[in-house]
């Protein structure tokens, strides 16, 4: 059964969103200066206020994410049971790696998990087109996001074949 698929974001070790891509309709957005899921206009030439609103929003997710993690540490112990949570319009699943990349994935709320989801992104698109391009950097430091053609096709060949 097809789900509607919202947003995706990677966070790096540092916190900053080093790509995101949007799923509005049919239009699919991607990386930095992706605008916002209430954003309006083409996705090709996104406005300096349509940038600030997805750096503003993938700071509250990660914000959001984080808080919500360390609280069900604290109540829970030192097991990692942050696995997702659900609002009446969303449902966000986290899946972090062994190298604290942080994988978001916004949902409709009926969704069920996707935590299998986002770990087969990590392993078969990041790590194969990202981590073992040598042209890739290492690090995205100053707001620099990935720029992969290859994990950019597969994403969306990978989330359409969902939808």
């Amino acid at each position: 059964m097809p789900i509607q698929i919202y947003s995706f974001y990677i966070f790096d070790r540092h916190t900053e969103c080093v790509y995101s891509k949007l799923w509005v309709g049919q239009q699919a957005s991607s990386g930095p200066g992706v605008p916002s899921l209430g954003a309006a206009g083409p996705a090709a030439a996104p406005t300096a206020a349509q940038r600030n609103r997805a750096s503003d929003d993938a700071k509250l997710i990660f914000g959001t994410v984080f808080s919500l993690r360390n609280m069900a540490r604290k109540l829970g112990g030192d097991d990692d049971a942050f696995i997702c949570y659900r609002t009446a319009n969303y449902k966000l699943h986290y899946y972090e790696t062994p190298t604290n990349l942080r994988f978001v994935l916004l949902t409709e709320p009926g969704a069920l998990s996707m935590r299998n989801v986002l770990h087969q992104i990590y392993i078969n698109l990041w790590v194969e087109y990202v981590v073992k391009n040598p042209l890739s950097p290492v690090e995205h430091k100053g707001g620099v996001g990935v720029r992969n053609e290859l994990f950019e096709l597969g994403l969306d060949k990978f989330i359409s074949g969902m939808m």
